[in-house]
């Protein structure tokens, strides 16, 4: 299938009033704990394939592997003396050419942006569900990320990116004091620490948002329920939702089962679509969701694609965030990245940027602000 079939099959989707079902899974999911983990990027794969194109999928990827596992996963074709198997199954003439899309998402990226939304844009809650598309938010949010980086010691910034992840985490353990004071303090070392005068400006507002800090906390003690804010599942499920939806087709999700997708999960990103949240007119999703269901990756061929998928694009991903990257396997993985990933580091996105993303923002790559139907 070629590439330029994929948003005519959602026009013809759209016209015929036929439900359009996709299957996902995730690589480097480890809930709202972002920072100190053992991934620094996390994979949401989708595809929109059927059964039996999937079945021969997985049928022609094991003659091609040749490993006597019963189960593949992506370590399995990442192997040098499987690169041919890889080539094929990503390569222009592959299964999954114009079937599958992957978002990308450096977690580190995601929560300076989160942070800065919660704190200094004062989006309020529904950020949370990862469509606040305010450019001068995202500029902002690059321009930490970015000169954060090169400016402080890779200790002074960790320790400001781990106090950020704690005090949006809903289940942080500690005091609520303590983890406010926590992140303040390592903000407050940053400026010691003598930034740059665009990275000083934005650290001026956050220390200035200190009631806005306890509000949240004071949120999550309210309403623990919530969809927690700085959990990427929800924002990546939504986004794949919008794309596959294209010109107005409505999409039914099959997704891996996972824990944090509980009943009250599901039905609560039921909502996001069914009744968008009034206060967010312009950035509200502009897909359509039938059902949204959860299934064992080992009852579905198409789930086992998209593990696949995911697995490999995580790791193709954070070897190029981290200057390690093989220009090749960059190269097959382009077609299938989502250009709306969440992504701060200008360097690699060139690499890893699709060649249809036509119209990237100064402010920062992957980050243009797309138009939403209000």
């Amino acid at each position: 299938m070629t590439r330029d079939r994929e948003p005519l099959m959602s026009a013809e989707c759209a016209s015929s009033g036929r439900i359009l079902e996709i299957a996902c899974d995730e690589s480097g999911y480890e809930g709202d704990k972002l920072i100190g983990t053992t991934t620094d990027v996390f994979a949401h794969a989708s595809v929109q394939l059927s059964g039996e194109a999937a079945e021969d999928c997985i049928r022609e990827l094991r003659g091609r592997i040749g490993s006597p596992a019963t189960e593949y996963k992506a370590n399995h074709i990442l192997r040098e003396k499987s690169r041919p198997a890889l080539e094929w199954l990503f390569g222009p003439s592959g299964p999954l050419r114009g079937t599958a899309k992957v978002q990308l998402i450096d977690k580190a990226f995601f929560v300076v942006g989160k942070v800065l939304d919660l704190l200094v844009e004062r989006v309020g809650h529904p950020a949370s569900i990862g469509l606040h598309q305010d450019r001068q938010a995202k500029a902002t949010a690059v321009t930490l990320y970015r000169d954060g980086r090169r400016a402080f010691s890779r200790e002074q910034w960790g320790k400001f990116l781990v106090s950020a992840n704690n005090l949006m985490r809903v289940k942080s353990r500690g005091d609520v004091r303590v983890l406010v004071d926590a992140f303040f303090h390592s903000v407050g070392a940053l400026r010691l620490a003598g930034a740059p005068e665009r990275v000083e400006e934005t650290l001026a507002r956050l220390v200035q948002a200190r009631p806005q800090a306890d509000a949240l906390r004071a949120h999550f003690l309210d309403d623990p329920r919530r969809i927690p804010v700085a959990d990427p599942l929800v924002p990546a499920i939504v986004e794949a939702i919008d794309h596959w939806s294209g010109g107005g087709s409505t999409v039914r999700v099959v997704h891996d089962q996972q824990n944090s997708l509980s009943g009250e999960r599901i039905a609560q990103i039921k909502e996001i679509f069914g009744h968008p949240d009034p206060t967010l007119l312009g950035y509200v999703p502009t897909g359509s969701l039938a059902d949204l269901a959860l299934v064992d990756s080992l009852s579905d061929p198409r789930v086992q694609v998209a593990d696949f998928l995911a697995g490999v694009a995580r790791k193709i991903a954070s070897d190029e965030l981290n200057n390690r990257g093989t220009p090749e396997l960059t190269a097959l993985l382009r077609p299938y990245v989502n250009p709306h990933s969440v992504w701060g580091d200008d360097r690699s996105w060139a690499l890893l940027k699709p060649a249809s993303s036509f119209r990237l923002a100064e402010d920062g790559p992957g980050l243009v602000p797309r138009e939403r139907s209000r």
